[in-house]
C-alpha cells in the first residue's frame, strides 16, 4: 500500500490581493537573489495600480498551505491581452483568431513588464509544486481562460513541466553577465580582444568627458528627487519609443519607500542635476538592469550608467550575476554572453496546443542554432584571463 508523502494533503488557495497575504508568508519560497517575485515587489505593482483590471493583469495568486500554514506560492493573472510580457505569443493568438478561437482570456504566470529570470513556482517541495501546477488548471478552468504559460523561469521548472505532453517548453534568450572572480575591472577587460577591449576604454573614455558625475546610490541615498527624474526619464524614454508606460507615477512614489531594500541607482549630475540614470534592483547576489532615460545632450552616458558601472560594481561587490534586460545584440560587444530563458505554455485547445507544439519544437531548434552564431561572435579571446 502506498502511503501519502504528507498527513495533511496540500491545499491551494486563490488570493485577489497581495496586500490579503502576510509578506513572510510570500516571501518564503522566493529567491534570496530574485529582487521581483519578493512580496514588496509585486505588492507596489497593485498598490500603485500598475497592475490590476484596467491594465489587463487581473492578479489571481495561488497560495498553497498545508494544515494552515503556507508552504508554497505562485504569482497569476488572468490577462485579456499579452502586453508586458516580454515572451511574445501574438502570432499564436492570430493563428487562433484566423481559426475561429478564442485565445483571450489567458493566464499568465510571471512578474508584469518584467523579463528577468527566476522561480514561478515558489517552493522546493515536488508536492507542492505539483499542487501549484494542477491549481493553474483548475483556476483556468473556473475563469474559462484558454491558455496557461510561465514565463522566465528556471531551467529545473521548465524540465519539471515539459516532461509532459500537457506543457510546451519553449526556449529564448537574453544577454547575462557572470563573475568569473575578477579583480577588478581591468581585469574583467584582460578577457577582451585588443579592439574590443579599446572599444570600451573609449565608451567610458566618453561618459567621462561630459563632465557629468557618475555615482551608485541605494536606499535612501536615492532621494525624492533621484526618483521624480528616474520617473520623467521613464516617461520621455516610452514617449520616444512609442512605447506602452506600464509603470504609472504612483509607482515611483511608492517606490522610495516599498523597494529601498532593493533599489539601486546609477546617476550621472550636473550642477547638481540629474542629466541621466539606470534605475536597477539588486538581491542576495544578483543585479538586474531594468529602466534607462537621459536628457538628449547625455545619450552617450547609455553604455556606462547601463553596462559598464553595473559590470564593475558587481565585481567590486563580489555579486556572481547581472541581467540586463530584454533584447539588445549591442549588449554582445558589451561582454554580455547570450544566455538562455525559459517558459513554458499550455494551450486548453487541442488542435491549437499541437500546432503550436510543433512550431515551438522548430523555434527552439533554431534559438540554440543562434546561440552558437553569437557566442562564436563574443568579443573575448578564446582563453580565459588568468586569476590575479
Amino acid at each position: 500500500m502506498t502511503r501519502p508523502t504528507h498527513i495533511n494533503p496540500v491545499e491551494v488557495e486563490v488570493v485577489h490581493k497581495l496586500s490579503d497575504i502576510e509578506s513572510s508568508a510570500w516571501n518564503r519560497g522566493v529567491c534570496p537573489n530574485d529582487p521581483f517575485a519578493e512580496y514588496a515587489f509585486l505588492n507596489v505593482l497593485e498598490a500603485s495600480e500598475s497592475v490590476g483590471r484596467h491594465a489587463g493583469w487581473v492578479p489571481l495568486h495561488l497560495l498553497a498551505k498545508r494544515a494552515n500554514t503556507v508552504v508554497g506560492a505562485a504569482p497569476l493573472y488572468l490577462k485579456n491581452n499579452s502586453y508586458g510580457e516580454y515572451i511574445f505569443d501574438w502570432g499564436w493568438a492570430e493563428s487562433a483568431h484566423h481559426a475561429g478561437l478564442a485565445y483571450y482570456p489567458k493566464l499568465v504566470s510571471a512578474v508584469p513588464f518584467t523579463p528577468a529570470s527566476g522561480r514561478r513556482l515558489l517552493t522546493e517541495d515536488p508536492e507542492v509544486e505539483a499542487a501549484l501546477i494542477a491549481a493553474m488548471h483548475g483556476v483556468a478552468q473556473a475563469t474559462h481562460a484558454h491558455s496557461v504559460h510561465i514565463l522566465f523561469m528556471t531551467e529545473p521548472e521548465l524540465n519539471l513541466l515539459a516532461s509532459t505532453p500537457e506543457w510546451i517548453g519553449r526556449l529564448t534568450h537574453q544577454f547575462h553577465w557572470d563573475n568569473d572572480g575578477y579583480a577588478d575591472f581591468e581585469h574583467w577587460l584582460s578577457r577582451f580582444r585588443a579592439r574590443k577591449r579599446k572599444e570600451v576604454r573609449r565608451e567610458r573614455m566618453a561618459a567621462s568627458k561630459t563632465g557629468a558625475t557618475i555615482r551608485m546610490l541605494r536606499g535612501d541615498q536615492i532621494t525624492g528627487a533621484h526618483w521624480a527624474a528616474i520617473a520623467q526619464f521613464y516617461a520621455d524614454t516610452t514617449a520616444r519609443k512609442q512605447a506602452m508606460a506600464y509603470l504609472n507615477p504612483e509607482f515611483f512614489e511608492l517606490a522610495p519607500s516599498q523597494l529601498a531594500h532593493t533599489a539601486l541607482a546609477f546617476v550621472a549630475e550636473v550642477d547638481n542635476r540629474v542629466v541621466a540614470a539606470s534605475l536597477c534592483f539588486q538581491r542576495g547576489t544578483h543585479l538586474y538592469g531594468r529602466y534607462w532615460g537621459c536628457e538628449p545632450a547625455y545619450r552617450s552616458l547609455h553604455f556606462e550608467l547601463c553596462y559598464h558601472a553595473p559590470i564593475a560594481a558587481c565585481i567590486q561587490a563580489g555579486w556572481t550575476h547581472f541581467e540586463a534586460g530584454a533584447q539588445g545584440l549591442h549588449k554582445l560587444q558589451r561582454g554580455l554572453a547570450p544566455a538562455k530563458t525559459y517558459s513554458a505554455h499550455h494551450l486548453g485547445h487541442k488542435g491549437l496546443h499541437q500546432a503550436v507544439a510543433t512550431a515551438v519544437q522548430a523555434e527552439n531548434a533554431q534559438v540554440l542554432k543562434e546561440l552558437e552564431w553569437l557566442n562564436n561572435r563574443s568579443p573575448f579571446h578564446r582563453t580565459p584571463p588568468k586569476p590575479r
